[in-house]
């Protein structure tokens, strides 16, 4: 379960790479209204390392962050 904001990827070349498409999504997800790739990039851009420091954030905070 996810308690991000998804991405549908549509027309994104980066989402395979991206948890905000990639991630598991939950009962009540909230998604994009339009995937934020623009002008060959993505301010939402959400990868590995990323990902890597929220899970870090999670666990300093108990899984409260």
């Amino acid at each position: 379960m996810s308690d991000i904001t998804k991405c549908s990827g549509t027309d994104c070349p980066l989402k395979e790479n991206c948890f905000r498409f990639t991630a598991t999504e939950s009962y009540y997800q909230s998604y994009f209204v339009d995937a934020p790739f623009k002008d060959n990039e993505c301010e939402m851009f959400w990868g590995k390392k990323s990902e890597s420091i929220f899970n870090q954030l999670k666990d300093i905070t108990n899984g409260k962050a």
